[in-house]
C-alpha cells in the first residue's frame, strides 16, 4: 500500500502539471526553514533537508562542531558521534551530522504549508511565462471565462489566463462566457502575480498565421506573403508572390472555389480579403493593389515633397469604387505598397497635366512639343465641364496625351548621373564579357528559386546581373530569399565570368609534300613519339599522280631536309621521350603509355611516306625494323 505521502505528492504533480524535481525541491526548502524556526538556529549554519520519494520520511542534516562535552544541541556534538558519520573526524573540526528533531513531522507540516505553497505558485508562474514566451506570435485556442466593460478573460493551457482588451476585438464581435476563442498572442509580460498575457484579434500577424494554417504553400515557403494591410472587421489586402515557377500564388491562396479563403473570412467576422500578387515593378504592383478598380495609368514621384507619391489615373465610372467607402480601397492600397496614393479620373488629370503645362516653366519644352494637341484637350475638357457625353476617341485622346507628359516629366526629374559614377559603370561593364548580356539566367546554371527572385527584380540576362554585383552588390544580397546558398552560387557565377578564357587549341593544318623528280636517299625527319595505341604502320599518300605535270625545280639539300610529311596531329607528337619513362606515374596515379621511337621517310618508288619504328636491343644498339 502507498505511503500518505506519496500519495499527495503524485496528487500535487498531476494537478500543478510541474517536474517532479521542483516540487521536491520546494518541500525541501520549506523543511529547512521549518527546521531553524523550530529548533531557533542561526542562519549561518548550513542545514540540509532530505525527503526519501517512497517512504516520505524527512531527514535534516546540520552542520556542527565536535566537542568533548556538548553545551549546545544545535550547534555541537560529540566525538563518537561524529565518528558515526565521518571516522576520521577529530576534535574542533565541522561536521554534518543528522539533527532531525522528534515530532518534526507534526510541527513541520503546520510551519511549511505556506513555504511550499508559496514555492510551487512560484515555479508555475515560472513555467507559464517560459512556455506562452515560446509561443509569442502564434495563434492559441482559449475558453471565455469573463466578459467585463474592459475586455475578456481567457483561460489558457498551463491554467494561465489570457486578456483580450475591447480594442483587440473585431468590431460586431459578441462572446459570451464558455465561449471557444481563436487570437495571437501578441505580448507576454512576467508579472509578480502570473504572467501577463496579452491577446489580439486584430493584429495583422493574425490574419498572417491564418493563411498560413489554411494554405500549406505559405507553410511550406512554396508561397510568401509580401505585405499586409488591414482594417480589422472591414478589410484587408494580402500581397503573395510563389518563391517557384509554375506556382499562381492568388490561387493557392484562394483555393478551389475560394473554400480556403472563405474559412478565413468566417474566422474573422466577414472580413473581406483581397489577394493580389506581388510585382517587383512598384508601378504595376500599385495598379494591383487599387483592385477590384480598372487602372488607366500610374505614374511615380519619388522626389515629392511629400515622400514617395503615385498618382493613379481611373476611367471616369471608377473613381469612386477606386478610392472605396469613406477612402478604404485608398487607405488600404497605400499601406500595402508603402506609396502615397493619388487618385484622379482621367479627366481631372488631364485637365491638371493642362495646366502644368502652361504654367511650369520647367514644362515648356514638353508643352512645345505638345502643341498641336492642346486645343483638342482643352475643347474636350470644356465638352466634360459643359455635362455633354465625350466619345470613346476622345477619351483615348486624353488617356494617349497624360500618359505621353507623365512620362516626359517623370524622365526630367530624373537625376543626371555623376561622371564619376558613369566611369565606374563604364569600367565595370568592361571587365564582364559582352557575350553574358547575351545569356539569359535561366541558362546560367543558378537554382531555379533564385532565378525567379532575379527575375522579378528585373535582372534578365548574366551581364545585368554581374553589373549590378559588381557596382551595388547589396541590391542583390539584400532582396527577400537569397541565404548563404545562394550567395555562394552567385560567387561561383562572378568567378566565371572574370576568369580569362581558355584558349581553344586548332589542330596544325597538315603539310602536303611534292614529291621531287629525283630522289636518290631516303629523306629522314626529325624523330618523333608515337601512342602505343597507333597503329603500326601509318601511310600518308602523296598528291595524286594524275594532275598534270610541274616543271621540275631544282631542290637544294636544305630544302628537301626541311620538308614535312602529311601527319595528323592525333598520331604524332612534338615531344620525344625516353622509353625509361614508361615505368614513371602522372599526376593522377596512372602510368604513362609507352612511347616508342620512329623514323619517317620518303621511299620514291612507291611514291609515300614510311614510318619505320626503332627498337632499342639490349646491348644498347639500335635496329631498323619496318612497321
Amino acid at each position: 500500500m502507498k505511503n500518505e505521502f506519496i500519495l499527495a505528492f503524485n496528487e500535487v504533480l498531476e494537478e500543478k502539471q510541474l517536474p517532479k524535481e521542483i516540487i521536491l525541491q520546494a518541500i525541501e526548502s520549506a523543511m529547512v526553514s521549518a527546521y531553524r524556526r523550530a529548533v531557533n538556529a542561526s542562519s549561518a549554519q548550513h542545514v540540509e533537508a532530505k525527503i526519501n520519494p517512497d517512504t516520505g520520511k524527512v531527514t535534516i542534516m546540520a552542520e556542527k562542531e565536535v566537542v568533548e562535552t556538548v553545551e549546545d544541541t544545535r550547534t555541537e556534538v560529540t566525538l563518537s558521534e561524529a565518528r558515526q558519520v565521518n571516522p576520521d573526524a577529530q576534535l574542533g573540526e565541522m561536521v554534518i551530522v543528522e539533527s532531525t528533531p522528534r515530532d518534526f513531522g507534526r510541527v513541520a507540516a503546520q510551519t511549511a504549508r505556506q513555504v511550499i505553497q508559496q514555492r510551487i505558485r512560484d515555479a508555475e508562474r515560472q513555467m507559464q511565462f517560459d512556455y506562452f514566451q515560446k509561443q509569442l506570435g502564434e495563434i492559441v485556442s482559449g475558453v471565455v471565462q469573463a466578459v467585463n466593460a474592459q475586455g475578456l478573460t481567457i483561460g489558457l493551457d498551463m491554467r494561465a489566463e489570457g486578456m483580450m482588451s475591447r480594442k483587440d476585438l473585431i468590431n460586431g464581435e459578441r462572446f459570451r462566457i464558455h465561449d471557444r476563442v481563436r487570437a495571437l498572442i501578441a505580448e507576454v509580460k512576467d508579472n509578480p502575480r502570473g504572467p501577463q498575457i496579452i491577446l489580439s484579434r486584430t493584429h495583422r500577424d493574425f490574419l498572417r498565421r491564418l493563411l498560413e494554417n489554411e494554405v500549406p504553400e505559405i507553410y511550406h515557403g512554396i508561397v510568401e506573403i509580401r505585405s499586409i494591410a488591414r482594417e480589422p472587421g472591414e478589410r484587408a489586402k494580402v500581397a503573395v508572390s510563389a518563391t517557384q515557377s509554375g506556382i499562381d500564388p492568388v490561387g493557392a491562396c484562394v483555393g478551389i472555389r475560394g473554400v480556403r479563403i472563405q474559412a478565413i473570412v468566417r474566422e474573422l467576422h466577414d472580413e473581406k480579403i483581397d489577394v493580389i500578387e506581388w510585382n517587383p515593378d512598384a508601378a504595376v504592383f500599385i495598379a494591383k493593389a487599387i483592385s477590384p478598380a480598372r487602372v488607366v495609368g500610374v505614374y511615380l514621384n519619388e522626389r515629392s515633397a511629400n515622400g514617395k507619391t503615385a498618382t493613379v489615373v481611373v476611367p471616369e465610372d471608377q473613381l469612386s469604387l477606386a478610392i472605396g467607402r469613406d477612402g478604404q480601397n485608398a487607405r488600404l492600397a497605400a499601406k500595402l505598397t508603402g506609396w502615397r496614393i493619388d487618385i484622379k479620373s482621367l479627366s481631372e488629370a488631364a485637365s491638371d497635366t493642362l495646366y502644368r503645362l502652361q504654367n511650369e516653366a520647367e514644362l515648356a519644352d514638353i508643352a512645345q512639343a505638345e502643341q498641336s494637341i492642346l486645343d483638342d484637350i482643352s475643347a474636350s475638357l470644356a465638352k466634360k465641364a459643359e455635362g455633354r457625353p465625350l466619345t470613346p476617341e476622345e477619351y483615348d485622346q486624353m488617356a494617349a496625351f497624360v500618359d505621353r507628359v507623365e512620362k516626359r516629366s517623370t524622365q526630367a526629374r530624373q537625376p543626371v548621373k555623376p561622371a564619376v559614377e558613369s566611369a565606374v559603370m563604364d569600367e565595370a561593364r568592361a571587365s564582364i564579357p559582352e557575350e553574358a548580356f547575351q545569356q539569359n539566367l535561366l541558362d546560367s546554371g543558378l537554382a531555379e528559386h533564385l532565378v525567379n527572385l532575379l527575375q522579378e527584380a528585373g535582372y534578365t540576362t548574366v551581364g545585368d546581373l554581374a553589373l549590378e554585383l559588381k557596382v551595388n552588390p547589396d541590391n542583390v544580397l539584400r532582396m527577400p530569399g537569397v541565404g548563404a546558398k545562394s550567395i555562394a552560387q552567385l560567387n561561383a557565377l562572378m568567378d566565371s565570368l572574370t576568369a580569362a578564357p581558355a584558349v581553344e587549341e586548332q589542330p596544325a593544318a597538315p603539310v602536303e609534300i611534292e614529291a621531287p623528280a629525283q630522289v636518290s636517299a631516303p629523306v629522314e625527319a626529325v624523330a618523333e613519339t608515337v601512342e602505343e595505341a597507333a597503329a603500326p604502320e601509318v601511310e600518308v599518300a602523296a598528291p595524286a599522280a594524275a594532275e598534270p605535270e610541274e616543271e621540275e625545280v631544282e631542290v637544294s639539300f636544305n630544302e628537301l631536309f626541311a620538308l614535312k610529311p602529311v601527319i595528323e596531329p592525333a598520331i604524332l607528337e612534338d615531344e620525344e621521350e625516353d622509353d625509361t619513362s614508361s615505368d614513371k606515374k602522372d599526376k593522377k596515379g596512372s602510368k604513362k603509355k609507352k612511347k616508342k621511337q620512329v623514323v619517317i621517310s620518303y621511299d620514291p618508288d612507291r611514291d609515300m611516306t614510311i614510318v619505320r619504328k626503332k627498337h632499342k636491343r639490349g646491348d644498347g644498339d639500335w635496329s631498323d625494323w619496318e612497321a
